[in-house]
């Protein structure tokens, strides 16, 4: 499934440059997700990026964007292509 970021966000930057999908962009209080563009770098890496350089563990699993470790991929494959 996407991830999304809590209101624990301190807005500290780290996360956007970390996302290979550039899902990652300032929302208006704090980060925000595009759930259409993040794979939880399926394809990419082992471990979503931004959780691993996250210094307030707000990152999690978004329960309204749940997809499958196939469908992840299958997004990324099309993020990729072009297409």
């Amino acid at each position: 499934m996407a991830l999304m970021i809590t209101d624990e966000c301190i807005n500290c930057d780290v996360c956007e440059p970390e996302c290979p999908n550039e899902a990652i962009s300032q929302g208006e209080e704090i980060y925000e997700i595009d759930p259409n563009l993040c794979t939880q770098c399926v394809g990419h890496y082992d471990t979503p990026q931004c959780i691993e350089v996250c210094p307030v563990d707000c990152i999690i699993p978004d329960p309204n964007h749940a997809e499958t470790d196939a469908q992840l991929q299958s997004k990324y494959e099309r993020l990729t292509s072009g297409a």
